[in-house]
């Protein structure tokens, strides 16, 4: 008999030479579980996924209680879905009051995708402004940002008009000017290896833009729903961006995304021309029931305000001296090593003590660690424990 992993990579698209090959047959809080019964503690969370952990019995009740009503009944915007609504409502009732409306999607790249549209046609300008070593996803358009040549060439030619600024560097904000419909950034660089600006920073980012009339946009695909210790990264900067871009950790599980903007700014897709945006399955019913569920987990379970004193527990259990600089802030930090060679044999050391990590694109020197926001003391001891014992093994 054919096995899945002999399956899986003769007949499933592979994306990169040297897949993990951990199969998974379920998972459950902190945990996957292989098909002969080991236990992996997950410290990636699904690459900030599942914040709440897999599984969340909120999240499962209310994705039964939706598959009791309905599914997929229309292209999304047309038809007045329950959840839907009830989840843009909330969303919008835990963000400042500048935000107005709400398009769901079905990923992080159809959000980058729709905030690129939306940013172009409000401002009737043509340039965007990225940063280098920046991801935002693999569609075309999401390409078009990423901040390193290396990945873009291949498919090129992508959008025109895009320049790229250093991450963090001040005297790049001059090249935002009256041209520049919009600057997309993240939050905090997390395919760069976790480099977290300055709040300074932030805050003359924000002041260029309305100088020169350009849209900010921030990338929260990664930060958001609690994982540095906000709700929202941007709110360690006391500012608060145009159109706000969310996937991942929205969801609970399920594949869901969302950009969000001022009314003024998204009513532009609504005429000339009319559905100006449009998508099939984006905001599926199913998600968003999970979406709410596992928002409301994070606000009546307090996750976020036990991130920082877990986020100082790993700092403090991981203080060793062949551990460059530990980077980030809360639950999403990374661990710098020297070369690849050492992060490759932790994270297959620590793969076969059951322990998930994993590295970057941008930066494949150091060690990602973003636990679900539910992971114990004890579990983060463990897991520091095993992490230890592979560093001192092969750094």
């Amino acid at each position: 008999m054919i096995s899945n992993r002999e399956l899986f990579l003769k007949n499933t698209a592979q994306t990169s030479e040297s897949p993990r090959l951990i199969e998974v047959e379920r998972a459950e809080g902190i945990y996957l579980y292989g098909p002969n019964g080991k236990s992996y503690m997950d410290l990636v969370s699904g690459f900030n996924v599942s914040n709440i952990g897999h599984r969340h019995p909120r999240v499962l009740a209310a994705i039964q209680d939706q598959l009791d009503k309905f599914m997929h009944v229309t292209v999304y915007g047309e038809f007045v879905q329950a959840p839907q609504v009830q989840l843009a409502t909330e969303l919008l009732a835990v963000l400042p009051d500048s935000f107005g409306s709400v398009y769901f999607t079905n990923s992080g790249a159809e959000a980058v995708e729709g905030s690129m549209k939306i940013a172009k046609k409000f401002t009737g300008r043509r340039q965007l402004i990225a940063a280098k070593k920046a991801y935002h996803g693999s569609t075309q358009g999401a390409l078009s940002l990423i901040g390193d040549e290396a990945y873009r060439e291949a498919y090129a030619p992508l959008l025109p008009e895009i320049k790229f600024i250093d991450y963090n560097e001040m005297a790049d904000l001059n090249q935002i000017n009256t041209e520049t419909a919009a600057v997309i950034v993240e939050a905090i660089q997390g395919e760069a290896g976790v480099r977290v600006p300055e709040k300074a920073y932030m805050q003359a980012l924000r002041k260029r833009c309305d100088e020169t009339g350009t849209l900010l946009i921030f990338d929260e695909i990664q930060t958001g729903f609690g994982r540095t210790g906000k709700l929202f990264a941007f709110e360690h900067y006391d500012i608060v961006p145009d159109i706000l871009m969310l996937a991942k950790g929205i969801g609970g599980g399920m594949p869901l995304g969302a950009f969000v903007a001022r009314k003024e700014v998204m009513d532009v897709i609504k005429a000339n021309p009319m559905l100006g945006h449009i998508t099939t399955f984006g905001g599926h019913p199913v998600s968003c029931a999970a979406a709410r569920a596992s928002l409301a987990v994070i606000q009546e379970e307090q996750l976020v305000e036990q991130v920082a004193a877990k986020a100082a527990l790993f700092r403090a259990e991981l203080d060793i001296s062949q551990i460059q600089e530990i980077r980030g802030l809360g639950l999403m930090m990374c661990l710098q090593l020297e070369n690849f060679d050492q992060v490759y044999a932790v994270s297959n050391y620590c793969a076969e003590q059951g322990l998930i990590i994993d590295w970057y694109l941008h930066c494949e020197t150091a060690l990602r660690i973003a636990p679900p926001l539910t992971i114990s003391e004890e579990e983060i001891k463990t897991a520091c424990k095993i992490i230890r014992e592979a560093i001192v093994k092969f750094c």
